[in-house]
């Protein structure tokens, strides 16, 4: 399937790993030029030497309140236009509410939450330009509380408030502005909450994913491959019409309307 973004220019953070790998490797496969963020270099310029596309890794802290807008300057200097945004960076500290202490909640947002909402705003001028696009990646936990993970749940909720915020000016502007809530999702995070997990109920590692999916009530985990070409297609011409979705991608987790 021809989804039409030969030539044009993503932005991804987040890239060097996980989800936002599989985004940039997917978005590359169907010829989009890149622009990969993330803390780490190394990881990046790995990223950057296998794409079969052009490639720009920019190794940067989203939490400096700068970043972002040095983002979308290195992006508009190399390609000189940009066409989508995806905010995938960002991860949040589990534990017990009574004792995470609030810096943890002030990095919790810093990066997940600020580090999309100023990025959207220094972008935001030249995808109205392009007639571009907006993929926020946030996560189920945006949409269902849970007792450990305030911290995600409050920052995913407000991302998710955003995406539909910025969607309601997108429709004036035509910047389409939308949001994927991916759910256990394999990955280095997953990875390691399977250790536990296997550890704290005596089980081998091998057989942890299928016991763990099914205390989720999942047939499943999902990949991140998955999430990627969901974000391939909300950038593609092909989903003209979604303006403020919110997708689950989570094997039936969130049961709720």
């Amino acid at each position: 399937m021809n989804l039409h973004l030969n030539d044009k220019v993503a932005i991804v953070t987040g890239a060097s790993r996980g989800i936002g790998r599989s985004i940039a490797q997917i978005l590359a496969a169907e010829g989009m030029r890149l622009v990969v963020v993330s803390r780490s270099q190394h990881t990046l310029n790995e990223v950057a030497e296998s794409s079969p596309v052009e490639t720009l890794a920019v190794a940067t802290d989203l939490r400096d309140p700068d970043a972002p807008a040095a983002v979308v300057a290195a992006a508009l200097a190399r390609f000189g236009q940009i066409d989508l945004l995806v905010n995938n960076a960002g991860a949040t500290k589990r534990g017990d509410f009574l004792t995470l202490p609030d810096a943890d909640w002030m990095d919790g947002f810093a990066l997940k939450f600020y580090g999309a909402m100023r990025l959207c705003r220094a972008a935001w001028p030249y995808l109205l330009k392009s007639q571009g696009s907006i993929v926020n990646i946030v996560g189920i936990g945006g949409r269902t509380g849970s007792d450990e993970f305030t911290i995600g749940g409050s920052v995913n909720a407000a991302l998710l408030n955003l995406t539909k915020s910025l969607a309601d000016r997108g429709v004036r502007d035509g910047i389409r502005v939308n949001a994927i809530n991916p759910g256990a999702i394999v990955t280095d995070r997953l990875q390691s909450r399977l250790q536990s997990y296997a550890s704290l109920h005596g089980i081998d590692q091998a057989a942890a994913p299928a016991l763990m999916a099914q205390s989720f009530g999942l047939a499943r985990f999902g990949n991140p491959d998955e999430i990627a070409h969901m974000v391939a297609f909300l950038a593609s011409p092909l989903s003209g019409f979604c303006q403020g979705s919110i997708i689950d991608i989570d094997g039936g987790q969130t049961r709720t309307l």
